[in-house]
């Protein structure tokens, strides 16, 4: 197929992988073909509506490189979602009446875009497989290629998601300050909250870096700089059953022994029965345009801090949160050559017409291909049989046991 413009959006959380995903994508365009226009929606579908971008001039083509240094996105994010017209009115963003996903298409007919790059989660991603198919019903081909995009890596159907790997050593390196801590006060209690709604993979391999860095250090335990005061005592995903009295007993022991606990807590940990007791209470759970619950609005970490407070008797007590910290980092080298293989193949998907997401196909042999967008959808759950974390589970001494469904 003939293309003659690009375009390029950045949508949802930020993630380790969005600036040098738009480097890798402006780079591969200009090896293969120079002469194809490249333009940025700014802040994502806000920018779509809006009819806001900026033309990828000569000075970007040529410094694209500098972006793989980077984190954030340097065209900007925002949540906002084509389905929900209600918030986009009260957004200013459409009129009383309009359609969003027609105005968003026919922006995109009106800047003469063939095909369009979405990097962002399942909510970004079919939102544009919608966006494709309302222009061919109107007889205006889009090809749509999209790159996973999220730090809990919970996109079915594909294995790794661009910047997951680089959040997890994130999590590592904000912990090995965090931990710090726990000398500052006798018996004192840490709780690391960790990103993750409905999927606690960044938890569950943030904790494995952090666990493994504490292997390569040297210790001395006669002055009170131990291993064991460092280390993670308990481990909470929301794949995993919550028994906090079994756990207080548990980690009151760990107290009593060596004067605090450090907890890594995966935001999305014990979340119903938040829940269930505000409604109780009969307090509003705050939702974004996507029904997510807002999760800053209900502290997992503090809800925690208050369940085990008094159970270890823990005499100060610290609720620390990456999240910001870790998805805002520049990507490492593992995700940057992650990022190279899907930004490359996506390029070349591009420029045949053919549409899907870029990932590795866990449900086809694990291999590199567009994924067609039905099957794209969010919230895998993260395995806790896996073998890797049944062990450094066992090493932390704490019983796993998958959540009820």
């Amino acid at each position: 197929m003939s293309v003659r413009r690009v375009a390029l959006l950045t949508a949802g959380g930020f993630a380790p992988c969005l600036s040098s995903a738009v480097g890798g994508l402006i780079e591969r365009y200009n090896e293969i073909d120079p002469e194809i226009e490249i333009i940025a929606y700014q802040n994502g579908y806000h920018g779509l509506l809006t009819g806001n971008f900026v033309v990828v001039d000569e000075e970007a083509r040529a410094r694209a490189a500098v972006l793989h240094r980077f984190g954030g996105s340097p065209i900007g994010n925002s949540r906002v979602k084509l389905t929900n017209a209600k918030n986009l009115v009260e957004r200013g963003l459409v009129a009383e009446g309009e359609n969003p996903l027609e105005k968003a298409a026919e922006q995109l007919r009106k800047d003469g875009v063939d095909v369009l790059h979405t990097i962002g989660g399942d909510d970004t991603n079919t939102t544009a497989a919608d966006l494709a198919a309302y222009l061919e019903e109107h007889d205006y081909h889009l090809t749509v290629v999209g790159l996973p995009k999220t730090i809990d890596n919970d996109v079915v159907p594909i294995r790794q998601s661009l910047g997951a790997w680089t959040a997890a050593e994130e999590v590592s390196e904000y912990a090995q300050n965090v931990i710090g801590e726990h000398r500052s006060n006798p018996r004192m209690l840490i709780i690391h909250e960790i990103m993750g709604r409905n999927c606690g993979w960044l938890t569950a391999a943030g904790s494995r870096e952090y666990h493994e860095w504490l292997k390569t250090q040297e210790w001395v335990p006669s002055i009170g700089l131990s291993k064991e005061r460092w280390d993670i005592h308990a481990v909470f995903l929301p794949e995993m059953a919550l028994d906090i009295e079994a756990e207080a007993a548990r980690l009151k022991k760990i107290m009593d022994e060596q004067g605090n606990v450090n907890i890594f807590l995966s935001e999305g940990a014990g979340v119903p029965e938040i829940i269930a007791e505000m409604e109780a209470a009969g307090v509003e759970v705050q939702r974004d345009p996507f029904g997510h619950v807002k999760l800053d609005t209900i502290n997992p970490g503090q809800w925690f801090a208050k369940q085990f407070a008094s159970k270890i008797e823990a005499e100060k007590v610290m609720v620390q949160k990456s999240g910001y910290f870790s998805r805002s980092s520049r990507a490492n080298a593992d995700d940057l050559r992650l990022i190279k293989s899907m930004t490359d193949l996506a390029v070349e998907c591009a420029l045949r017409g053919e549409s899907g997401v870029i990932g590795h196909d866990e449900e086809n042999g694990d291999r590199l291909r567009a994924i067609p967008f039905p099957r794209i959808a969010g919230g895998k759950p993260f395995d806790i049989t896996q073998k890797w974390f049944t062990e450094m589970m066992a090493e932390i001494g704490q019983d796993v046991k998958p959540a009820a469904k």
